[in-house]
């Protein structure tokens, strides 16, 4: 393919989360480099919001089921309107309407399909892994790539593209502002450490309040804040009151100023059981905050122990408190793994993202 492809992206989700951020930041890229694209999207989505506002060719659909032959039908009227030439799978519903399209309504158009998460392909879900119209399947982490691996016939359609951020998202922030300290009355001098992700059980948050827990017990004067908000919000919040930890965990709920009380953290955790990759860390990175995690699906590729963060366990609260004690009592060279953070951060920018994801684009026959 020697001219810019035309490309239609799919997105199905109603909500707004990371996996729609990524789809935002390479719209916005692949715009500038002057590559034709069409959204489609359910009807009243955030994602149709964001893209009307921002002046993108958004296409929608209401989408009334899971597997909804309307919405693949769809499809594959867009890709014949619109000379459709690469049709981007952005989330496993998408990639179901892509591979109906192909096989009810007769579409030709080639299929990519992004892989965000990290667990392995379901028995129902491997015949549309290895339908003959995909033609890459993205994958946002070598960890990932090598989960689904065993399960596609055609392995050299697999390929690891690294997530991105916007980097000048934080280029402006002032760690002095204490935005948090004075909305929840914290005294200045009073270390944070937080995680900025959706309350949903992936993200493992039980671990998280185990590790405060065991950290309060050891008499550290310290606020533990969790940002953000999702399904599993009012059972974490009953084993917070289980735990008796209610004054030294804070839920700031969800918020739009993570470019202001992200820097603020004296230390980022995350506790996730699965991660595809991990996006907010990188965030962390940008803001020069010391990470903890865990082992999880693609953080290690992120987080280099010792090197550009510390590292635990999945669901090892004990050793997770323990790397984050090492950094309290200043015997981790934090200036070291700040500086490591900056060599690995320039290789998970939106922009790289968009570079690797369009080459992949023009290598399609």
């Amino acid at each position: 393919m020697s001219k810019l492809p035309t490309i239609l992206h799919i997105s199905t989700p109603k909500s707004w989360r990371g996996g729609e951020q990524q789809i935002a930041y390479l719209y916005e890229e692949l715009n500038l480099r002057g590559v034709k694209q069409y959204l489609l999207c359910p009807k009243d989505s955030e994602m149709s919001k964001k893209g009307k506002s921002l002046g993108w060719n958004i296409i929608e659909r209401r989408k009334t089921m899971a597997i909804d032959p309307f919405f693949a039908r769809k499809v594959s009227l867009v890709c014949k309107q619109k000379k459709i030439d690469i049709v981007h799978a952005h989330d496993s519903h998408a990639h179901s309407f892509a591979v109906i399209s192909a096989s009810f309504f007769g579409n030709k158009t080639p299929i990519i399909v992004s892989r965000r998460v990290d667990f392995p392909i379901s028995r129902s879900s491997i015949k549309k892994y290895n339908h003959k119209s995909i033609k890459r399947i993205i994958c946002v982490s070598d960890a990932i790539k090598r989960l689904i691996e065993p399960d596609i016939i055609n392995k050299t359609i697999l390929k690891t593209i690294h997530s991105g951020i916007d980097l000048n998202r934080f280029s402006q922030i002032e760690k002095k502002d204490k935005k948090l300290h004075k909305e929840y009355n914290i005294p200045f001098d009073t270390p944070l450490i937080g995680n900025v992700a959706a309350i949903a059980p992936h993200k493992d948050y039980f671990t998280f309040i185990n590790t405060a827990e065991t950290l309060v017990k050891k008499k550290y004067n310290l606020k533990f804040i969790i940002i953000g908000t999702g399904p599993m919000e009012e059972e974490i919040k009953n084993y917070c009151n289980q735990k008796k930890l209610n004054e030294h965990i804070i839920f700031t709920g969800f918020r739009t100023d993570i470019e202001e009380i992200l820097p603020e953290l004296d230390i980022f955790l995350i506790t996730s059981k699965t991660e595809g990759l991990g996006t907010s860390i990188i965030d962390a990175f940008a803001c020069k905050v010391p990470v903890v995690a865990t082992r999880a699906g693609g953080i290690p590729e992120i987080v280099k122990h010792e090197k550009s963060g510390l590292l635990a366990n999945v669901k090892d609260s004990d050793e997770l408190a323990n790397q984050v004690e090492r950094i309290l009592k200043g015997s981790v060279n934090t200036s070291k793994i700040i500086a490591g953070q900056q060599d690995i951060i320039t290789n998970f920018t939106k922009s790289a993202t968009a570079e690797k994801t369009l080459l992949e684009y023009l290598s399609l026959k």
